[in-house]
């Protein structure tokens, strides 16, 4: 069994206090802290082996390089993609799913044709998937969330047709933790001929993932979320639709051969990693990869499964308290309280020590379903611990004594 306690000593900050109280990090859905593992790999690439990678024949550029690519495999191992060629380097989900709404969208969407997506959808697989539908004329269509947050799957087989060209959805929701039947919805998407999508960058963290099980087309996560550094994200594609995919950015590297004229483009995957990457930053997540692999995913699941059970039931005894979403979901709770703005109980917890997000969360038709302006979301990783559950509660029970003195 996962020893959290344990784990906290790989994690320099959670050492730390803020506001003269131990900290208590619960906001690891929008980015996850770094163990010194990760920040000893990225030390050690710039104190010894920083150079560009791809270009030079002495032995940094070589050694960076190697470092470079053995992310690359690392990470099709970690997801089970069948070959290192469909997984792309980009700087996050976001850069991943635009690269598949600008390059595969532009060169595949015609006026009339179907775009199929969710009303939870973080705003970066909303937003890209409405420029490319408005430059190209596709139409945007919508699977609903019922009222206890998950997906009515029965609407797939309503919305697909002949002209649905792509089904887009996130595999975990980065709000209500629903966790969404994406190898159901996929077997569905191709069966009326289209192509699928998922957001994996609140699943591929915290549990284990199988792309090729899935039969997704394309699967985007970021290094961040997963013990990694900022800036290095991930672009799964099936390899044989990639390569008929023109390039998303031109420049250096994703080159084979340059005339003043015209150009002939490189193989998969380097043709969409134009310009220098981020090297540190994949070196990092192939760091964090090997952390999580030695803790094992199924061990991280278990961990938040525990977790967050705990804290739903927690939460739920808090009078003129609202917990939102599905009772079997990730690491993720959402809530409201009576009278007390998410932002307002951000900052009162902030004062014990207790970091949660409040907001949007980049989901605003979310919100608009949920009825609610914003809510309060506490998230949780492998390095949280029952007693931090515990802190919280105590610290909400506060910020509801704060607004009924105020009322």
């Amino acid at each position: 069994m996962l020893d959290p306690h344990r784990i906290r000593t790989d994690f320099p900050i959670l050492s730390r206090e803020v506001n003269g109280k131990p900290l208590v990090y619960l906001d690891s859905t929008a980015t996850t802290q770094k163990p010194t593992a990760v920040l000893e790999a990225m030390r050690k690439y710039y104190e010894r082996s920083n150079a560009n990678v791809h270009r030079g024949a002495y032995t940094l550029a070589q050694e960076a390089t190697e470092a470079y690519e053995e992310t690359r495999s690392k990470v099709a191992r970690f997801i089970h993609a069948p070959s290192d060629s469909g997984v792309i380097f980009t700087r996050n989900t976001t850069e991943a799913i635009n690269l598949v709404a600008q390059a595969w969208g532009r060169a595949n969407l015609h006026a009339g044709d179907e775009i199929i997506l969710t009303e939870m959808e973080h705003h970066s697989n909303l937003i890209p998937w409405q420029m490319v539908a408005r430059e190209r004329g596709a139409v945007l269509k919508f699977l609903h969330v019922m009222d206890d947050g998950t997906l009515d799957v029965g609407e797939v087989d309503t919305l697909l047709s002949d002209r649905t060209k792509l089904v887009g959805l996130v595999h975990v929701s980065n709000v209500l933790g629903t966790i969404n039947p994406v190898k159901e919805i996929a077997k569905r998407a191709h069966a009326a001929g289209a192509r699928i999508l998922v957001d994996g960058a609140q699943s591929v963290p915290h549990m284990p993932v199988d792309v090729k099980d899935i039969d997704c087309d394309f699967f985007a996560f970021s290094g961040h979320k997963m013990l990694g550094p900022t800036g290095i994200g991930v672009l799964y594609g099936k390899p044989k639709i990639l390569d008929a995919m023109p390039p998303f950015l031109g420049g250096g590297e994703m080159i084979r051969e340059v005339q003043l004229d015209w150009s002939t483009y490189n193989d998969i995957p380097w043709k969409f990693e134009a310009g220098t990457p981020n090297i540190g930053g994949a070196i990092g997540l192939g760091a964090a990869i090997d952390y999580l692999d030695a803790v094992g995913m199924g061990e991280v699941r278990a961990h938040e499964e525990r977790i967050t059970a705990k804290a739903l039931a927690a939460l739920r005894d808090i009078e003129g308290l609202e917990v939102f979403g599905p009772e079997v979901r990730g690491g993720v709770v959402s809530f409201a309280m009576r009278g007390a703005h998410p932002h307002d109980i951000a900052t009162i917890l902030d004062q014990d020590g207790v970091e949660i997000r409040a907001g949007h969360h980049c989901a605003q038709p979310l919100m608009r379903r949920l009825n609610v302006v914003a809510t309060a979301r506490a998230s949780f990783y492998i390095y949280n611990t029952e007693s931090e559950i515990e802190v919280l509660v105590e610290s909400l029970k506060k910020v509801k004594e704060v607004f009924a003195r105020v009322s």
